[in-house]
């Protein structure tokens, strides 16, 4: 009896070890396992709240420049949004209007550049979220046609993506801190949107389309239009409660938006996006005049803490996630796939040709007969009452 006793205590012990040294193991696994896990590419990232992180923002994200649109001059981007989430951006734009009883997204008229329908759009962005479960991503839309809630509402439940959107504790007052980027991915409600802007006594606004948040609600932003790097500022512009007041801005607790891009002024007083400065403007440096590195820091230095959004042309040049990446303290990001080589051939034309052309192309047409389409005759025309047409989309934010 005493061996057998002594036996089984042996074999007790035995296993007792092997069930600690498995637990040990099965527990330093599962913690190796959540310090690799990336947040919106980083695991520097995850523990950070929404509101801390800069996100990339891709300024008319659907408005490209590239063989599908003959390389329109009215493109702010060189990549479609896929390629632009896949590359690192976490923030797209774009301006709603109405054609033909439906929403779509178009620069500045429909009959001047046409990115199709607002659902078609939502729907790739809900594919992407499908296949990148642990990144967070945010869409502003700018209302140019003020539509409502409901009508919105329905192009968001026909990308099925209604279900994905976060929903804030309150649609009129900023929260003070928001959930880290690993709580937003654990509650999986992945996708954060704002539209400018809502009317917030309109009774549509209510639990069902809560999460179409008013961008001026939540967030302020500097000056977008900017002609020269000379014009760059940090003062709050929008919305005018916290106008040229910084410190009023930071305690409203919206979140800082600083816009980067550069105007250049053509024939017809026509403006597009500056792309000959565009390496600079989107340029990491810290301590060089006009890039987004240095407006980033010289904000957060302003603000006493970093930009929560920064939007952009033609994100991939400089390239811009370099600043924000500066900015987060990403140094290893997980995940990335660069954009391809894209086709250069007939991008370099000048906006004085690709202008002379079409005012050319314009008189054609109307010498045999045919009726141009608005868009035509905002390039020969090239100014409204407005003072000026501005081809970068920023003008339709006011």
């Amino acid at each position: 009896m005493h061996t057998r006793s002594l036996l089984s205590t042996c074999l007790l012990f035995l296993l007792s070890l092997t069930s600690s040294t498995s637990a040990a193991s099965i527990s330093s696994s599962h913690s190796l396992s959540s310090r690799a896990e990336a947040c919106n590419n980083s695991p520097d990232l995850c523990s950070k709240p929404y509101n801390s992180v800069v996100h990339l923002g891709a300024h008319d994200s659907p408005f490209v420049r590239d063989a599908s649109t003959g390389f329109s001059v009215s493109g702010n981007q060189y990549y479609n949004t896929t390629v632009q989430l896949s590359a690192g951006v976490r923030l797209v734009t774009a301006q709603v209007h109405m054609t033909n009883s439906q929403w779509h997204l178009c620069h500045s008229s429909c009959d001047l550049l046409d990115a199709g329908l607002l659902s078609d759009w939502l729907k790739t962005i809900k594919t992407w979220l499908d296949n990148h479960p642990n990144e967070v991503v945010t869409v502003l839309l700018v209302n140019s046609d003020n539509a409502r809630p409901s009508q919105l509402h329905a192009e968001f439940l026909d990308a099925d993506l209604v279900d994905q959107a976060y929903v804030p504790s309150s649609i009129t007052t900023p929260p003070e801190t928001w959930p880290t980027l690993q709580d937003i991915i654990a509650g999986g409600k992945r996708l954060m949107t704002f539209v400018a802007s809502w009317n917030l006594t309109d009774p549509e606004l209510n639990a069902t389309t809560s999460y179409m948040m008013d961008e001026f609600t939540f967030i302020f932003e500097n000056p977008f239009d900017n002609t020269n790097p000379s014009d760059f500022t940090c003062a709050p512009n929008r919305p005018t409660a916290v106008q040229n007041n910084v410190q009023s801005a930071i305690s409203s607790n919206r979140m800082p938006f600083v816009n980067h891009f550069l105007y250049s002024t053509g024939a017809f007083d026509i403006e597009t996006p500056d792309v000959d400065k565009i390496n600079v403007t989107n340029a990491a440096s810290t301590n060089t005049a006009g890039s987004l590195g240095q407006a980033l820091s010289t904000c957060n230095s302003q603000y006493g803490r970093v930009p929560t959004f920064t939007l952009v042309d033609f994100f991939d040049q400089g390239p811009a996630i370099d600043a924000v990446d500066a900015l987060n303290g990403v140094t290893s990001p997980v995940g990335r796939v660069a954009p391809p080589p894209r086709d250069t051939h007939k991008s370099s034309s000048t906006l004085s040709q690709s202008t002379f052309a079409g005012v050319v192309q314009l008189a054609n047409d109307v010498k045999s007969g045919e009726k141009p389409k608005l868009g035509a005759w905002i390039w020969a025309a090239g100014k409204w009452t407005f003072g000026g047409i501005n081809l970068n989309g920023g003008g339709l934010l006011n």
